[in-house]
């Protein structure tokens, strides 16, 4: 049985603009894709109006809080003591968002609560992998 946690968090982002918005984005970590942290933007910062999400591994959440982290479409760095920096890539750009450390801490221990570090892979169902190959 999956179990899902969800976690609302204030996001600013980061732009030229002189006034950077601020958004809600969710937050969500599914115990049946142990690895991932999904994080959705609403639909009204999107260009076509939906919601766009993005989901990248929870070890790079937990390092990035500490040390800049990520390769590819996915980075990570503290910004500060009380902030987070993601960005993400595409091939036309990339969007930069600042949030809070604490809540994404918080969101991460509840994720912990769910599968523990070092024990995602012992949430895989190996037969039924194995079957789907």
């Amino acid at each position: 049985m999956s179990l899902t946690i969800e976690q609302s968090v204030r996001a600013r982002l980061i732009t030229s603009a002189e006034k950077e918005p601020a958004v809600r984005v969710q937050l969500r970590y599914d115990s049946a894709d142990p690895l991932a942290i999904h994080l959705v933007f609403p639909p009204e910062v999107s260009l076509d109006g939906r919601p766009v999400p993005w989901t990248f591994a929870r070890d790079l959440l937990e390092s990035g809080l500490s040390t800049p982290s990520g390769a590819g479409d996915v980075h990570v760095w503290p910004c500060g003591r009380a902030q987070t920096i993601i960005e993400f890539r595409v091939p036309d750009g990339a969007a930069l968002v600042q949030i809070d450390t604490a809540p994404l801490r918080r969101f991460l221990l509840r994720s912990y609560a769910v599968v523990a570090p070092g024990e995602e892979t012992l949430t895989f169902d190996l037969s039924a992998l194995l079957r789907d190959v």
